[in-house]
């Protein structure tokens, strides 16, 4: 039921159509719970049909007709609701850590190499994350200035602290896994480290060292 209720956030904000929803939703709410546009007008129909959006036609460009859906009653108690609902919490799916724990089955260079792709990647989505708190900051972000736009003046402060507060969790989930990976870096060149001593000091290596040295003599 997330991505109803991300929905039915966005619409408590403006009536939109369904390609103003799948933009925005890219924008604001899609950095938190990602959707395809496959799944997001398949479920404003369902909406629709549950009574919680409403829906008309409007003008589209010079000749083209969309439909925009606006929020009902139904719906916005349905969203507050749902905001005072205890949150039923899922098992995670996240394959690099799923990787990381049978490294040994990788060859180390390969398991370095994925390591670093996963912190650039990191590094990257921080920085979307970062951006956003710079635009709360500046009073330049779009999707937030639209919402107080919606809200009593009253309710401008608890909506910025919100939306930074957001991001600022994101921005230091991205810091604790980028350190996770540098740890992972740091434990591939100590275990290699460990293999080549444990190499040095076998039988064979002491025997091939003594014929060394007795053929050199």
């Amino acid at each position: 039921m997330s991505l109803r209720n991300a929905l039915l956030a966005l619409l408590t904000v403006e009536p939109m159509t369904g390609y103003d929803l799948a933009k925005r939703f890219g924008s604001s709410v899609g950095n938190v719970w990602h959707a395809p546009d496959s799944q997001i007008y398949p479920e404003l129909r369902r909406m629709l049909q549950d009574g919680l959006l409403e829906s008309e036609e409007v003008a589209w460009g010079r000749k083209g007709r969309k439909i925009e859906y606006t929020i009902t009653e139904q719906g916005r108690t349905a969203f507050g609701d749902w905001m005072d609902s205890d949150l039923q919490w899922t098992r995670d799916r996240d394959p690099m850590h799923l990787r990381a724990a049978y490294f040994e089955y990788a060859t180390p260079d390969r398991a370095r190499a994925q390591l670093m792709a996963y912190r650039e990647h990191i590094r990257q989505i921080r920085g979307q994350w970062q951006h956003q708190i710079d635009e709360v900051e500046a009073g330049t972000s779009e999707t937030l200035n639209r919402r107080l736009q919606s809200v009593p003046a009253s309710e401008h402060r608890r909506s910025t602290a919100f939306k930074k507060f957001t991001y600022e969790g994101l921005v230091a989930r991205a810091d604790a896994e980028i350190s996770w990976a540098d740890r992972g870096l740091v434990l591939l060149d100590e275990l290699d480290a460990l293999d080549a001593a444990d190499a040095a000091d076998t039988p064979e290596s002491a025997d091939q060292a003594t014929a060394s040295s007795s053929s050199s003599s």
